[in-house]
């Protein structure tokens, strides 16, 4: 899993949303430094700690762990390369962040 990229995920999102690492942290039950641990990628959260912070930025899990999963969606075909299928989940991640725009 890329904790960095998770992390900085998280801090953009709570930044967009207005929200500092203090009220993150009250509306998840962390302590401030374990919000700006897993924000720099420096420590692992638990999988309640995932889902309390998706829930209180309203964030899918789906695009909090984007990177983290290796999906054969089955439009794909089996011989697509890694690198093809990275790409495909980045223009995925894409779409969903700015489909509600």
């Amino acid at each position: 899993m890329n904790y960095i990229a998770l992390g900085k995920r998280i801090r953009d999102h709570r930044r967009a949303l207005g929200l500092t690492q203090e009220q993150l942290a009250e509306k998840t039950g962390v302590s401030i430094s374990f919000i700006g641990h897993i924000e720099r990628g420096s420590r692992k959260a638990s999988l309640d700690t995932l889902v309390a912070i998706c829930n209180a930025m309203n964030m899918s899990p789906a695009v909090l762990l984007q990177d983290s999963l290796i999906c054969d969606l089955p439009v794909v075909p089996e011989e697509t390369s890694r690198r093809q299928r990275d790409l495909i989940n980045e223009i995925s991640r894409v779409i969903l962040e700015n489909y509600d725009r």
